[in-house]
């Protein structure tokens, strides 16, 4: 019983720490400008 009840504080605690990380980490993407040609050929002539 002891063992169940030490499963669920870490299962409980490793979804709190989940949710504060999502909530509060530094998630922003870094921006970089990506340029790529555009053209009218059609592949494989």
């Amino acid at each position: 019983m002891r063992l169940i009840k030490l499963l669920v504080v870490l299962i409980l605690a490793g979804l709190i720490g989940l949710v504060g990380y999502a909530y509060l980490g530094d998630m922003e993407p870094l921006r970089q400008e990506v340029r790529s040609p555009v053209g009218n050929e059609v592949p494989g002539d």
